[in-house]
């Protein structure tokens, strides 16, 4: 099963650049992730103030320049693991070296997971984007 780890850091916009020797404790947990076959991908993001979020009000879309004042919460990086349970899949975020900090692990839909019907709309739509249905 593959899951998505969102990490939410308890910083502000100031603190956003992490020292070298948090950016070293966290290079060595995904060094770990990989050596044990788990790690399919991982970044960090750069702060909210160099982004854009697209806001829709019906089928209108409207672009809201960062940083985001309303928003409470900001994925600071994420990283995408195979485990075999979500039990596995918590236990490794459990040993993320992070500092005031909180990890969401959150598993990804497969392709198993769907319904034939599902699973048909989604070869008209694009076959690269979904292999395997």
């Amino acid at each position: 099963m593959r899951f998505m780890m969102f990490m939410y850091p308890e910083i502000s916009e100031e603190d956003w650049n992490p020292s070298a020797d948090d950016v070293a404790a966290m290079n060595r947990y995904n060094v770990e992730l990989r050596e044990a076959g788990m790690l399919l991908a991982l970044d960090g993001l750069r702060p909210p103030s160099d982004g854009a979020s697209v806001v829709f009000e019906g089928r209108e879309a409207r672009v809201v320049d960062g940083p985001f004042a309303e928003a409470k919460e900001v994925v600071g990086g994420y990283w995408i693991i195979q485990a075999r349970s979500k039990e596995e899949a918590v236990e490794w975020a459990k040993r993320c070296p992070g500092v005031d900090c909180r990890v969401e692990v959150r598993p990804i839909w497969e392709m198993e997971d769907f319904s034939p019907e599902i699973k048909e709309a989604l070869k008209v739509y694009d076959e690269d984007l979904h292999p395997g249905v």
